[in-house]
């Protein structure tokens, strides 16, 4: 059974209600066939997980499986015990499994027991039982298996690992063998999530997935984070599936993407995904993501019309993936560069180029505020301020280097002003270190 569809496994207020009916709505037209329900912030989800849902909950849970399956779609539920968890203890055991029992009763088609973002210690006790975390939670993992079956037969159960991406794995984190002493001990009908190489992956090959099936004894599930946002607020990613070959989907057992906490920004992570998923023959991620932005466009009627396409694409590719800008990003990057530092007898016409596309996509980002599909631009908003703030001082600057005789030139916003401009703590922390290229951070020169 290969799944294909959405975590919401972000960290962030969960979506509503509302948002949760419309993803399955896009789910079931798009092909796509699986939900997973683990978003950090349900309190049940990891904080209380051995207290029960309560009745107002409860009501609200059960009505959100049972729209699932009304659109033909898995809904799998995810508990975090990791936080707390004292494994070898009987009243932790049973706390879980009164969850498990809760959660089965409103039809769910899976469990998944995830043990990610947690420190990797375990007690001396524990530890003397199993001989590693990862026989410890394996035990745990295995001994739902049969109550969930019992319960509902054809229900499955999932486990995320403690380290769940190479990185992890690299830096020894979880003891030393633990994906070889987890695939050993966990039973084989248990599937077992992974992100990739990374906890965001920018590409993820075959061999990698490969490796990883024969530590673990069976394919891996992708948890993809490539458009999560949720460990950076002043991003979205609206950039097309990539970085993965076609033939991924033959490595894995199934491909589920945890995409932005802003519902109304992942049109663009799960419509590619879905494309992906029925490519044949070749992928061509940005081909996609050109027909895939073009069935978005019509989400971009503003009170005074609809915006071009050339507009969204100039937008999206600022947007775009968490390694890469959109072409059209990168080329008003460069563009900017020569517009401002460019020395040579063409620095005038660099100049004009770049005030042109940067008052546009300035002009744009302010025109949004009149989106009539407000929740859209209520997603958008602090990230399209930033951007517009950022394009008017380019603007200005630009305009200033213009109206001289030899492009040399200082300038004064009263529009961005000191400690109100990039300004706050956070900014300023941000300016005492420099990251370069290759990881490496120096100090800031005072």
């Amino acid at each position: 059974m290969f799944l294909s569809g959405v975590i919401e496994g972000f960290y962030g207020p969960p979506w509503t209600t509302a948002e949760r009916h419309a993803a399955f709505d896009q789910m079931a037209a798009w092909g796509l066939d699986t939900y997973l329900y683990c978003p950090k912030d349900d309190l049940h989800h990891r904080a209380i997980w051995r207290e029960p849902y309560g009745a107002a909950d409860v009501a609200t849970m059960a009505a959100l499986v049972e729209a699932c399956h009304a659109r033909g779609l898995r809904f799998l539920y995810g508990i975090g015990p990791g936080l707390d968890i004292r494994y070898g203890d009987p009243a932790d055991r049973e706390a879980l499994h009164a969850r498990a029992a809760q959660m089965l009763a409103f039809g769910i088609d899976g469990l998944a027991v995830l043990f990610d973002d947690i420190p990797d210690r375990i007690d001396e006790r524990d530890l003397a039982r199993w001989g590693s975390l990862a026989g410890a939670q394996a035990d745990v993992a295995n001994e739902l298996l049969p109550l969930v079956r019992a319960h509902t037969p054809d229900a499955r159960v999932f486990f995320c690992p403690t380290p769940y991406c190479g990185r992890m794995v690299a830096a020894g984190h979880g003891g030393a063998g633990y994906l070889d002493a987890l695939g050993a001990a966990l039973h084989q009908d248990i599937g077992v999530f992974w992100t990739g190489p990374d906890i965001v992956s920018a590409e993820i090959g075959v061999d990698h997935m490969q490796d990883i099936a024969r530590r673990l004894r069976r394919r891996p599930i992708l948890w993809d984070n490539l458009h999560a946002n949720d460990y950076d607020g002043r991003r979205v990613l609206l950039g097309p599936y990539a970085g993965r070959p076609l033939a991924l989907r033959d490595e894995v057992a199934g491909i589920l993407t945890n995409p932005n906490t802003e519902f109304p920004l992942d049109f663009m992570a799960l419509r590619t995904l879905s494309l992906y998923l029925r490519a044949d023959g070749t992928w061509d991620p940005r081909a996609a993501w050109l027909a895939a932005l073009r069935e978005w466009l019509p989400s971009f009627e503003t009170v005074g019309g609809p915006i071009e396409f050339d507009d969204l694409v100039l937008l999206a590719d600022c947007y775009y993936l968490p390694c890469e800008e959109g072409p059209r990003a990168e080329a008003l990057l460069a563009r900017a560069h020569l517009a401002l530092a460019d020395t040579s007898a063409s620095w005038r016409e660099h100049a004009t180029a770049c005030l042109g596309e940067a008052t546009r996509l300035r002009d744009l980002c302010g025109r949004l505020a009149t989106l009539k599909q407000r929740p859209l631009f209520h997603a958008l908003s602090r990230r399209i301020w930033d951007l517009r703030e950022e394009l008017d001082l380019l603007v200005r600057a630009v305009e200033a280097r213009l109206a001289t005789t030899d492009g040399t030139v200082a300038f004064r916003s009263d529009f961005h002003l000191p400690r109100t401009y990039r300004g706050g703590t956070a900014a300023r922390l941000q300016r005492l270190l420099i990251q370069h290229p290759d990881g490496t951070f120096t100090v800031q020169a005072p």
